[in-house]
């Protein structure tokens, strides 16, 4: 109902100022009720020995139908309306792959509460900002997965990337294999800008497909990537060994990303490289991404406008009329 009420505009505003009207005559009318009713005093009979029926019991219907027929035209008369709008969206968007480190070190806790965890909600953020763009996730550790591939359904894309975790994969670093299957989802885009965001927080270290490699291929194809090296300068508190349960045992380690790589493949495929020590850095870095890469589109907006005026006036005349058959028929109320 209060979504209803929120649609409703009025044309005529000030004319419900009016609605103040039938409130003053009501106020009058039992302020001075001589002027309007004849009654016959009888000293010391008290009022409620007076016989009643029903014809009494509702005497003052057609007054109260009166008051609200009032209100409903002075309503009418400030037009209330719903504005329907129409937009046809003329967009040129973005294909854009996440490619997102899930090895063991992501849990390093220079974050909160890991930056695993920090990340995801970050570019879900992100996700949520880009509408009209195609966007998958690849993730990647000693090797690499396709969670997602392009797609606009972003709220399926945002439960995904929620569920990622350590442990889906080969535990390592396979920088090269995740920037490879994130250009392989691009290369039949017929998108005028492709877009990779590579996220890790460390160094390569395994797979047989080496970074500059796969950074060849993305120069090939037009595909820009974005690099963003995650973790504090210095060390860190994050996982430095497993119990036989599986579980991760904590200790702190130093933090190494291999900046110059990282730079080398920003700098081949026309994008940037940025370092997050912190969330709010991180989150900054996804707004310049955002900024940079603008999707283009038209916008065309049709209005029209529904009217409420005219059931308002007719269910008015509808009580009027029966405040007159009400009046001149079983009340038999006499002028």
């Amino acid at each position: 109902m209060s979504t209803y009420l929120h649609d409703i505009e009025w044309l005529h505003p000030w004319m419900l100022g009016l609605l103040i009207v039938p409130v003053l005559i009501y106020l009058y009318r039992r302020r001075f009720p001589s002027y309007y009713q004849v009654a016959l005093r009888v000293p010391g009979l008290p009022k409620d020995s007076l016989p009643k029926n029903w014809r009494m019991e509702i005497a003052s219907l057609p007054i109260w139908l009166n008051y609200l027929a009032m209100g409903l035209i002075i309503i009418a008369l400030a037009r209330p309306q719903k504005i329907l709008k129409e937009e046809k969206i003329d967009a040129e968007g973005i294909d854009i792959m996440l490619a997102t480190d899930v090895s063991s070190s992501m849990l390093a806790q220079d974050f909160k509460p890991n930056r695993l965890e920090a990340s995801k909600y970050i570019a879900s953020e992100f996700i949520d900002k880009r509408p009209y763009d195609r966007i998958g996730l690849v993730v990647f550790a000693g090797e690499s997965y396709t969670v997602s591939p392009l797609t606009t359904d972003h709220p399926v894309l945002k439960q995904l990337l929620s569920q990622i975790q350590p442990g889906l994969l080969q535990d390592g670093t396979a920088i090269g294999m995740g920037l490879a299957a994130a250009v392989n989802r691009l290369k039949d885009s017929k998108a005028k800008s492709k877009v990779v965001i590579l996220l890790t927080d460390g160094v390569n270290n395994t797979g047989y497909i080496k970074p500059e490699a796969a950074a060849e291929i993305a120069k090939e194809l037009g595909v820009k990537v974005y690099t963003i090296g995650v973790g504090t300068r210095g060390r860190a508190r994050a996982p430095v060994g497993r119990r036989p349960d599986g579980s991760f045992v904590f200790g702190y380690s130093r933090v190494e990303i291999d900046e110059r790589l990282l730079h080398y493949i920003s700098k081949l495929t026309s994008g940037r490289y940025f370092r997050a020590t912190s969330e709010q850095e991180l989150k900054q870095i996804y707004d310049v991404i955002d900024q940079l890469e603008k999707t283009k589109m038209e916008i065309n907006v049709f209005k029209r406008n529904l009217e409420y005026f005219y059931p308002l006036v007719i269910l008015a005349l509808a009580l009027l009329v029966l405040s007159r058959l009400l009046a001149w028929t079983v009340l038999n109320v006499k002028p």
